[in-house]
């Protein structure tokens, strides 16, 4: 398997401490991490360690979960619905009319003290993971998952 990389012990250690120093998020996940040679992380059922990826080229393989740097962790809208609901901190709430900004994926100016990526909710819905810098919340949306036509 050339493209991705199963994460060893050591390597989801490094994950696992990001997820609990940027959300406060300290429950065990039961996943294998795999790791893209652009960053992209991807989580899979335990079952995949048990084929023979020798012969094999695989791009990408179960649920975009997020890209890793060297000093951080950004979420895929999916990876803040897992981790969302046990995170207990950097979780940014935001209104209707900020609702309508994000799902069209605007950038625009929240007062919060957050900084750094931030797990966004919308009511009782945790809707994706944006980047506070100086009171402006940094929209990840992909282009392709916008919704350009929502009421104003």
């Amino acid at each position: 398997m050339q493209n991705l990389k199963i994460l060893n012990s050591k390597e989801v250690k490094r994950v696992r401490k990001l997820l609990n120093e940027q959300f406060g998020f300290d429950e065990k996940l039961t996943f294998v991490f795999m790791l893209s040679k652009k960053g992209k992380l991807y989580i899979i059922n335990r079952d995949i360690e048990k084929i023979d990826f020798e012969k094999l080229r695989i791009d990408s393989a179960g649920l975009y979960f997020g890209k890793l740097s060297e000093t951080d962790l950004r979420l895929s809208i999916e990876g803040s619905q897992i981790i969302g609901p046990k995170a207990n901190k950097n979780i940014l709430e935001i209104n209707n009319l900020e609702f309508k900004k994000w799902l069209r994926g605007l950038d625009f100016n929240i007062n919060s003290s957050l900084n750094g990526f931030v797990i966004v909710k919308h009511k009782e819905d945790f809707i994706g993971c944006g980047k506070m810098n100086k009171n402006r919340l940094l929209n990840y949306v992909p282009k392709s998952r916008r919704l350009i036509n929502i009421n104003n």
